[in-house]
């Protein structure tokens, strides 16, 4: 039986059991939140004579240094000292289950609503020794109410009980999100029950804010109380129903051939953008511009989760936007919900642009929905191109690398979902290494192998370059620049294998410290732009990092997401890949802005030979066309900006920069702001 671990638990020799109740709750912040949390925070305080961590001295690329200043190898060592300690065999013993409700249904949950749940523990053949522990593990990162069993008036009052005669249950709350309650008296003996009632106060238990499907109750098992525990394989789930109706959402291409038909994606969500909303009428459509070919309205089912998808025909070139509003059922007139999707550009000569989300999590790991749903959101609400699901090995409440069974699960779905010449899927997860900073690989195949940031063969930047070498596959660091861990720019990225990097995700801009929108805790020296100073060729992407479920529109519930735009041949990964190790790419803040631009008439990350330009002059023709009114466009040229362009609030606009003197190992890219904040980079250009 593949072992399913909790978070680690060190284990300890005999102790008063006082003790035994410090070290549950010391170990129960091991699986905090905080690689999910996009919202600023202050940097943990750590002493200043710590030899890896400290804080008075500047660590800057290419510094010789084992690992940054940054590094927590305090978890990397707790990891591993958990894996290599052995479980007794009554770990994760017995079963559990949520009980119905009155009229035999399954129990069901509402986001962020207050709810009652009973779950049933049944003791396995081994029991729980005096001294030993049953575990509630509510989902740690998305809001769902610490079980706590001390203050009945307050959220998350939990009661635990057993009718087995002589066994007394000693609960109480260790940290966020976990309840244990100490078997004292006798052992509980194989078949003896327990009842746990989570949410048995007035205020009940407060739910996921995010829809979720299949989110576990996890119940875990210290069967000889030495302070290691086992989570149960059939914790059991519940489903978290979305909210009501809020917003509705359309996208269709960003570029398309006059005469050609694009596929149209409409979606109506709840306030923070989660998807199956109940919800019965139609779409008016409006607005799709001289030359579209436009139903007049399309129906929207019950069952089809508020999800519509359809067909137009774009008749003639220029800039389209398409609107419409919702219409319910039984109504006579549409009501306020409404849409503008992104703006489409067709032209024989445009470029293909593909939209990807390569960077996001499942509650397979730390996020909401299970893989199927991740990647139906991607395709059915947000209307991406290419999308990758990057659960973590090694973080959550169970580990992938711990799991085969979770890493195949994920295989097979990128497998079932992908369709070539329509929908990109790709194999991915993120190895986060808290010593080196988090990247996500990505294969470009149905299967590949999950390579452990815990593993001593991959616990490296270059020993996991080493172990791709030769597959059709990339890696991407992101929130380099700080946040949850920043990335130790003292190893080179790979130029086959790590041609680009993201600059921006939920997390916040990785691109310069000067940028308005940079991300949390921030640490000089490891911007993006940083490590182009340093030599590095980088493309620039974005992705979301979403942890809500919703992959390819992050923004929608947080102050910034992310998306990549690619330049591809066609829809295929073979395409993708090309244009990825290409680095023609873009990077924007989540909308879905059109930027394409040339320097020398070569397209976005190229290298610009500079025996080629003429006196050393050229020019960069950058075309915009924003989601929203523009408000001014930056050239950065060589780290710094160079030249600012203030667009007046226009929605597109076209511009020529000259550009003097270059010389070999500049670079120069485009930042475009709009005045609502969104934001688009392009790829640098290279001088060689």
């Amino acid at each position: 039986m593949i072992s399913q671990r909790a978070a680690p638990h060190l284990r300890l020799p005999a102790r008063a059991p006082l003790a035994l109740w410090e070290l549950a709750a010391a170990c129960a912040l091991l699986i905090s939140p905080a690689c999910t949390d996009p919202q600023p925070q202050e940097a943990a305080q750590t002493p200043a004579s710590s030899p890896i961590r400290s804080e008075a001295r500047e660590w800057t690329p290419g510094a010789d240094e084992e690992a940054p200043p940054t590094a927590r190898a305090d978890l990397v060592e707790e990891f591993r000292a958990a894996q290599a300690m052995p479980r007794h065999p009554s770990d994760g013993g017995g079963r559990a289950w949520l009980e119905p409700l009155p009229d035999g249904s399954p129990p069901r949950a509402s986001v962020a609503s207050p709810g009652r749940f009973e779950l049933t523990y049944e003791a396995g053949p081994l029991g729980i020794a005096v001294g030993g522990m049953l575990y509630l593990q509510v989902d740690p990162f998305w809001d769902w109410s610490s079980p706590q069993a001390e203050y009945p008036p307050a959220p998350g009052y939990t009661l635990v009980e057993t009718d087995a005669e002589g066994v007394s249950l000693e609960a109480r709350a260790l940290g966020s999100s976990l309840l244990a309650a100490r078997v004292e008296g006798r052992a509980l003996q194989e078949g003896e029950r327990v009842r746990i009632l989570y949410g048995a106060g007035s205020r009940g238990a407060r739910t996921d804010r995010y829809r979720d499907r299949s989110t576990h109750l996890w119940i875990a098992v210290d069967g000889d109380g030495d302070g290691m525990r086992s989570v149960l394989a059939d914790s059991p789930t519940i489903d978290v129903d979305p909210g009501p109706a809020a917003q509705l959402v359309l996208r269709w291409p960003s570029t398309a051939q006059p005469g050609e038909e694009v596929r149209v994606v409409a979606a109506v969500l709840d306030r923070t953008g989660s998807t199956g909303v109940a919800v019965e009428g139609k779409l008016v459509l409006k607005d799709g511009g001289e030359g579209v070919t436009l139903p007049r309205s399309v129906p929207l089912d019950l069952d089809a989760e508020g999800r519509a998808s359809f067909r137009v025909r774009i008749e003639a070139p220029g800039i389209h936007r398409l609107s419409a509003d919702l219409q319910l059922a039984g109504e006579e007139t549409p009501g306020p919900l409404s849409a503008q999707s992104n703006p489409l550009v067709a032209h024989e000569e445009v470029p293909l642009l593909l939209w990807a989300d390569l960077h996001g999590h499942s509650n397979l790991s730390d996020g909401t929905g299970t893989p199927e749903d991740y990647f139906t959101y991607a395709r059915d609400v947000a209307g991406l191109d290419v999308v990758a699901l990057t659960d973590h090995d090694h973080w959550g409440v169970l580990f992938i690398d711990e799991n085969p069974q979770m890493w195949e699960h994920i295989q097979e779905t990128v497998e079932r979902f992908h369709a070539p010449g329509e929908f990109v899927t790709l194999l991915g997860y993120e190895w986060t290494s808290w010593i080196h900073g988090h990247r996500h690989v990505l294969y470009f195949t149905d299967r590949g192998e999950l390579h452990s940031s815990l593993d001593p063969a991959t616990d490296s930047p270059a020993d996991l370059w080493d172990a791709l070498r030769g597959e059709d596959a990339l890696t991407f660091a992101h929130h380099s620049a700080g946040g949850p861990i920043a990335t130790n720019w003292s190893f080179a990225p790979d130029p086959i294998l790590e041609p680009v990097t993201e600059v921006v995700s939920v997390h916040g801009v990785s691109e310069a410290a000067e940028n308005p929108g940079r991300i949390y805790s921030p640490r000089q020296g490891y911007f993006v732009r940083d490590a182009l100073n340093a030599g590095y060729r980088l493309g620039f992407i974005g992705s979301g990092d979403s942890h809500d479920g919703h992959p390819g529109l992050a923004h929608l519930a947080s102050p910034t997401g992310g998306v990549a735009a690619v330049f591809a041949k066609e829809r295929t990964r073979a395409s993708v890949l090309e244009a990825f190790r290409a680095r023609r790419v873009y990077a924007t803040s989540g909308p879905r802005i059109f930027l394409n631009a040339h320097l020398a008439g070569l397209p976005m990350g190229s290298d610009v030979p500079a025996s080629e330009l003429v006196g050393g002059s050229a020019l960069l023709e950058v075309r915009g066309i924003g989601t929203g009114p523009i408000g001014e466009v930056e050239l950065i040229r060589s780290g710094a900006v160079t030249q600012l362009l203030e667009c007046g609030g226009e929605l597109a606009f076209r511009h020529e920069f000259e550009l003097h003197d270059l010389k070999p190992d500049e670079y120069v890219y485009i930042n475009l702001r709009q005045e609502d904040r969104a934001q688009a980079w392009s790829s640098p250009w290279f001088i060689r």
